[in-house]
């Protein structure tokens, strides 16, 4: 036996060959999937046959207007109406509204216009604001029955505001009542 160990021989140098053995991946096949035949339905559309249309015989509503009674407007003293207001301290002016609003309502024949009593029901409420309103509506009102009459006419409405704004009230419903009064004849 021979002990000789040798370096450069190659014999003992050498390491074992393995061979790593050859790993084979199995072949998996994708499963065919085949979708359902479907058959799309054939839609149909409906057959709509447009209905006649017949125009409604409409008539005229007849309206029925609220009943005031339509009594003739009485000519006032004019006098006779200052004096009461002066003597009564103003109150007998609240009642000469009412006769003033309800006497222009009946000449002008708009049963959709504001009664007497909510006209002073309005003026107490507001604190006399609404009267303002209410002198400028008569006098647009008398303009209006004065020209529908072949009278000449102005823009009372202003003056009697104008009036009463600088306190001349009982004025202004003297020249109301004296304008309702020339209607009147």
């Amino acid at each position: 036996m021979n002990n000789n160990y040798d370096p450069n021989n190659n014999q003992y140098n050498q390491q074992p060959q393995y061979q790593q053995p050859q790993y084979q991946q199995p072949q998996y096949q994708q499963p065919q999937y085949q979708q359902p035949q479907y058959q799309q339905p054939q839609y149909q559309q409906p057959q709509y046959q447009q209905p006649q249309y017949q125009q409604p015989q409409y008539q005229q509503p007849q309206y029925q207007q609220p009943y005031r009674p339509v009594a003739p407007v009485p000519e006032r003293n004019l006098v006779v109406y200052i004096i009461l207001t002066i003597v009564t301290c103003g109150l007998y002016a609240i009642y000469w509204m009412f006769t003033l609003t309800e006497d222009l309502n009946t000449l002008s024949g708009d049963t959709t216009a504001v009664s007497g009593p909510v006209t002073i029901l309005l003026s107490l409420v507001t604190c006399g604001i609404y009267t303002y309103f209410w002198m400028y509506k008569q006098g647009e009102t008398i303009d209006r029955l004065k020209t529908n009459r072949g009278m000449s006419s102005s823009y009372t409405g202003l003056v009697y505001l104008g009036l009463c704004f600088f306190g001349l009230g009982i004025v202004a419903y003297a020249l109301m009542q004296d304008s309702i009064n020339k209607l009147i004849k």
